[in-house]
C-alpha cells in the first residue's frame, strides 16, 4: 500500500542527515522511492506500518479510495460527469483505512536500477520493523564477504532491542508524514477528468477501468505545515481504478523549484519527477508496485543533488499478522537460500555452452 512510500531506513536508504539526498526528499512527501528510500513499502499511500515500500528519497505515494463502500456496477463507471475532488476524496479514505490495517504483511522481493547499477533485496513487513536483505548487485549474486556482512547486519539488528526499536520508531515517523500528504490531497489540487484507459500487469486490478484526472495546485490552499508545503510546486495525474476506488499511479513533476528552510538548506530543481504505481494482489489487498524519481537540486547550497531510480517490487507473499523480526530474519535466509539454490542449475547451463 502507499504507506510503503520510501525514504528509508534500513535498505533503501538512510535518513542521515550527514547530507543523505534522502534529507531533502524527506519532506517532499515522502513519497518517492527509496519514495518510499524507504524500507518500505516506503509505506503504503496512506500511511502505516510500511514507509514503504518504498520513499526512498522523496517519497512518492498517493492513493485513492472509499472503504466499506458497496457499489453497485453501474456506479463503478466513471464519466465526465463525475465530481473529481470527490472521487479523490473517497480513493484518499481507502487508502488510509487500507493502510491502517496491521494485519497485512507481505514478504517481497525488489529491484532498483539507479546511477550505480541495480540491487536486488528480498523485504518481510513484521510487528517489530521491517527486516531487508540485499540478495544481488547488478543481478549477480553477492560475494561471500558480502552475504556475510549482511548477515551479521541483520543478526546484530535482530539481537539489539534498542536499535530495533529505534528503526521502528523512525519507520512509524515516515509513515505518518507520507499519510499527511495522502490526506491532504483533496484538498491541495483541482482535478480535471482526463478520459479512462484499461488496466495492465503491475497496475491496478485486471479488468478495471482506471479513471486519469490531471491536478494542479489548489491557490485557495493553505498548507498546515512544512510537510504539505511542497504540494504546491507539484502537478501531474492520477489513475484511480474506478471500480475498487484505489490509486493505480500518481505521476507528478515539479512545475516550479522547491526550496528546503528558505533555501538554506536545499531546493529541488524545476522539472524533477515521479511515479508509483500500485496494483491488487492475489491475497485482494493492494501494494505499490513500482516507483521512478528522477530530481536534481543543491543541498546546503553547495553540495549537488541527483536522484534517478526505478524499483520494482514483485512476488509479494503473505506473511503471520504477528511475526516478530526474529522470524522474519529466518524468512529472509530461507527465502535467500531458495532462490540461490534454483539460479545453480541455470547458472550451470550457462557454464556448459
Amino acid at each position: 500500500m502507499l504507506s510503503r512510500l520510501y525514504p528509508t531506513h534500513e535498505g533503501r536508504g538512510k535518513l542521515r542527515i550527514e547530507i543523505n539526498k534522502d534529507f531533502l526528499v524527506e519532506e517532499y512527501g515522502r513519497f518517492i522511492a527509496t519514495l518510499v528510500p524507504v524500507d518500505g513499502r516506503f509505506t503504503r499511500f496512506g500511511g502505516g506500518a510500511r514507509m514503504g515500500v518504498a520513499a526512498s528519497l522523496a517519497a512518492c505515494l498517493i492513493a485513492l479510495g472509499i472503504a466499506g463502500i458497496a457499489l453497485a456496477q453501474e456506479s463503478a463507471r466513471v464519466s465526465a460527469d463525475t465530481n473529481p475532488g470527490e472521487l479523490v476524496r473517497a480513493t484518499v479514505a481507502n487508502e488510509v483505512a487500507a493502510s491502517n490495517d496491521a494485519s497485512i504483511k507481505h514478504l517481497f522481493c525488489s529491484r532498483k536500477q539507479s546511477h550505480s547499477g541495480t540491487q536486488t533485496r528480498l523485504f518481510v513487513e513484521t510487528r517489530d520493523a521491517i527486516a531487508a536483505m540485499t540478495i544481488a548487485y547488478d543481478d549477480h549474486p553477492l560475494s561471500a564477504q558480502q552475504a556475510q556482512d549482511e548477515q551479521a547486519r541483520l543478526d546484530g539488528l535482530k539481537g539489539n532491542p534498542e536499535e530495533l526499536a529505534r528503526k521502528h520508531s523512525q519507520e512509524k515517523n515516515d509513515a505518518e508524514r507520507t499519510a499527511r500528504i495522502v490526506r491532504a490531497l483533496p484538498d491541495a489540487f483541482l482535478y480535471e477528468y482526463a478520459g479512462t484507459e484499461k488496466c495492465r500487469p503491475g497496475m491496478g486490478k485486471e479488468g478495471d477501468e482506471l479513471v486519469r484526472l490531471k491536478f494542479r495546485p489548489n491557490p485557495a490552499y493553505t498548507p498546515p505545515s512544512r510537510v504539505e508545503e511542497v504540494l504546491r510546486g507539484m502537478q501531474g495525474f492520477v489513475l484511480i481504478d474506478a471500480a475498487a476506488r484505489r490509486l493505480a499511479r500518481i505521476d507528478a513533476t515539479l512545475f516550479k523549484e522547491v526550496s528546503f528552510g528558505w533555501g538554506i538548506f536545499g531546493h529541488l530543481d524545476k522539472g524533477g519527477h515521479f511515479g508509483v504505481e500500485q496494483a491488487a494482489l492475489p491475497d485482494g489487498s493492494w501494494d505499490i508496485s513500482r516507483m521512478q524519481l528522477s530530481f536534481t537540486g543543491k543541498i546546503l547550497l553547495f553540495k549537488s543533488l541527483n536522484i534517478s531510480a526505478d524499483e520494482v517490487f514483485s512476488d509479494f507473499r503473505r506473511v503471520p499478522a504477528d511475526i516478530t523480526f526474529a522470524k522474519g530474519v529466518e524468512m529472509l535466509k530461507a527465502e535467500e537460500a531458495r532462490l540461490a539454490a534454483e539460479h545453480i542449475p541455470e547458472a550451470a547451463a550457462l557454464k556448459s555452452h
